[in-house]
């Protein structure tokens, strides 16, 4: 019985959401199919001129068959079957929490799924974040529709696609085999292309274009360095079933080739570190976060990109192995620390707050990569809760900033002002959603941030932690002298009607669960050093 039990909950994390697109792909073609009420889309149902468009009402209510209107666009009852998926993942990742204490790990389909401790933390945060996403989707493709920038049956794709990409990187997650790993996370490359390009705008399709080349790029070279290691495992005399079981590889990672293995890993760095948004494969990622939809956004800025660096931990463990801890470390440094550099220079000459959101996430990331390099038992466990930490801030900064595009039509930082005078809810959660990435206490990312530092100078890195705290500092004046004149002074107009709730709750909830892992980790705490101490063995 435990064992059908784990099987279960190792599956569900991937098999849930592809079952959710499936409902949405039936549903949404049922209309298309002869049914006799039709579902209403986000797309604006008026004509040029003013006029109501043809089955709709004079408010822009689409009529069903029999005359009677059907609710306004965006606000269907099977938007919010989109949260079905990320409960569950959660459920799952509580569930499998108290299986894998004390280091253990559950195993199903002959090893091809694994789950850890990093294993339950990754899938934590994929559904924490996946949940504040979908259920601010909702008031997000309302709108998207008001405004017209959607298209007919957009809703149907959106979900289908958004449901799609969580499978891909729970599957990412929960997979033990690196080639299984790098099939998912390609699925999340061609999956989310269409959603950044979801409004068929000419900038939203040049950005979808960008992002496909650019991890299409690296996920070829990630791909070129799984082989490499397929190589050296076989060399090593492991056998074929298992030359991509990456615990096997981490237990005999002395008998791996040095050579091989040290071109291997660093072509899957540079690989999968373009989907992690770091240094040099990073030029898709400000386009791609700012003009995909705000809940896509917030997914990929909040997890996909640490899903990606969850993959890199994952060799980090076979490299230091094989090739002692100084290979990985030297390399995740210079990397994090021109990342840093790179994006502190963007960031203070930044004019457009959705893509100042984009290069803070690079910022982060490298602060990630330093803690990884780092690679004490402190710096892991304070890379991984800045994951956490970083998921939720952003996903409420990304979502909120879709609703201030909303209220002001510009996503142009000198367009915006008094945010909290106009919109005193959704300019303060704005805000807070800001001082967290700028690790304010109590939020995590003041914890997460003071234990790398910790870590970087008790591990005799004090030059590198150092030169990153300087654009640290940079980034922080760029991002609250920009986002400071957005939500501070006088409004432009009148104070706007209340937000609804519904767009409203996922914000707080995101906000209440970053601050509350700043002031205590909870039962979580023995997960955190866990996961820590998994990927810190050598």
């Amino acid at each position: 019985m435990g064992e059908v039990s784990s099987v279960l909950l190792l599956t569900l994390p991937t098999a849930l959401p592809l079952a959710v697109a499936g409902a949405y792909a039936v549903a949404g073609l049922r209309p298309r199919m002869g049914s006799s009420v039709a579902v209403p889309s986000t797309a604006e149902p008026v004509m040029a001129g003013g006029r109501p468009a043809p089955g709709t009402d004079g408010a822009g209510r689409v009529a069903a068959a029999g005359g009677r209107a059907l609710p306004a666009p965006g606000r269907h009852p099977a938007d919010w079957a989109a949260t079905v998926s990320p409960a569950g993942i959660l459920a799952c990742a509580v569930l499998l929490a108290s299986r894998v204490s004390g280091g253990r790990a559950l195993r199903a389909y002959s090893g091809l799924l694994r789950a850890d401790a990093l294993t339950v933390w990754m899938l934590l945060v994929v559904g924490a974040v996946a949940l504040i996403a979908c259920a601010s989707a909702p008031a997000h493709l309302a709108d998207e529709g008001e405004a017209g920038r959607a298209a007919g049956g957009s809703v149907w794709r959106f979900h289908i696609l958004v449901q799609a990409f969580l499978a891909a990187m729970c599957l990412a997650v929960v997979t033990a085999n690196l080639g299984v790993l790098w099939v998912a996370i390609e699925a999340t490359t061609i999956v989310t292309a269409f959603l950044v390009g979801h409004r068929r705008t000419r900038t939203s399709v040049e950005a979808a274009w960008k992002y496909v080349v650019i991890c299409s790029a690296g996920i070829a070279l990630a791909f070129l360095g799984t082989v490499l290691i397929y190589y050296a495992a076989r060399q090593a005399g492991i056998s074929e079933a298992w030359a991509l079981d990456w615990p096997t590889l981490a237990a005999h990672a002395d008998r791996l080739d040095p050579a091989v293995t040290r071109l291997g890993i660093t072509l899957v760095i540079l690989g999968f570190g373009a989907k992690a948004g770091l240094v040099p494969l990073h030029a898709w990622l400000p386009d791609a976060h700012s003009q995909a939809p705000a809940p896509v956004s917030a997914l990929m800025s909040g997890v996909l990109l640490s899903v990606a660096f969850a993959a890199l931990l994952r060799y980090r463990m076979i490299a230091d192995g094989a090739l002692g801890p100084d290979f990985t470390r030297v390399l995740l440094s210079v990397i994090a620390l021109l990342t840093l550099a790179l994006a502190a220079a963007l960031l203070l000459a930044q004019r457009d707050y959705k893509r100042l959101l984009a290069y803070s996430s690079m910022e982060h990331m490298s602060l990630i990569a330093l803690g990884a390099a780092i690679g004490t038992p402190l710096a892991l466990s304070a890379a991984l809760l800045h994951i956490a930490g970083h998921g939720l801030a952003k996903s409420v900064a990304f979502c909120a900033s879709g609703r201030i595009l909303h209220l002001t039509g510009t996503t142009r930082i000198g367009r915006v002002r008094g945010l909290l005078a106009r919109a005193p809810v959704l300019g303060g959660a704005f805000g807070l959603a800001v001082a967290a990435l700028l690790a304010f206490p109590p939020f995590s990312l003041f914890a997460s941030e003071l234990g790398i530092a910790r870590a970087g100078f008790a591990a005799g890195m004090g030059w590198p932690v150092t030169i990153a705290l300087f654009l640290v500092l940079a980034a922080f004046a760029a991002i609250t002298a920009r986002t400071a004149r957005m939500i501070l002074g006088p409004g432009p107009g009148p104070q706007t009607a209340g937000e609804p709730s519904s767009s409203l709750w996922p914000l707080v909830l995101g906000l209440a669960a970053c601050a509350a892992l700043g002031i205590t980790l909870g039962p979580l705490a023995d997960l955190l050093t866990s996961a820590a101490h998994t990927i810190g063995r050598r």
